[in-house]
């Protein structure tokens, strides 16, 4: 069985930044965005809450899913996050 893999977004404080991203570790990547471990675009803009995620069997599937949603314009991506989190919450602690 495949290890299940995650495309999950990100938003800072004011939630006026989203990133996008894909990995096979939902928990550890989060973390590392949070503890800015890994120079780039969530360190530079301090994006580190965990708003929207998706679960997949495979990374092939997670990648396409990822691209897709990176090549939709902003109010559709605010639409997908609000469909699941209205209140814009963290879900970092729920997936502890």
């Amino acid at each position: 069985m495949d290890k299940q893999s995650y495309v999950y977004i990100l938003s800072n404080k004011s939630n006026s930044v989203l990133y996008t991203g894909v990995t096979s570790d939902l928990i550890k990547r989060i973390y590392e965005h949070k503890h800015k471990l890994a120079d780039g675009f969530t360190k530079k803009y301090n994006v580190d809450k965990l708003v929207y995620f998706e679960v997949f069997d495979d990374i092939e599937q997670a990648i396409l899913r990822e691209n897709q949603i990176k090549g939709w314009v902003r109010v559709k991506k605010l639409a997908l996050i609000e469909s699941k989190n209205s209140n814009w919450k963290d879900l970092y602690g729920n997936i502890l």
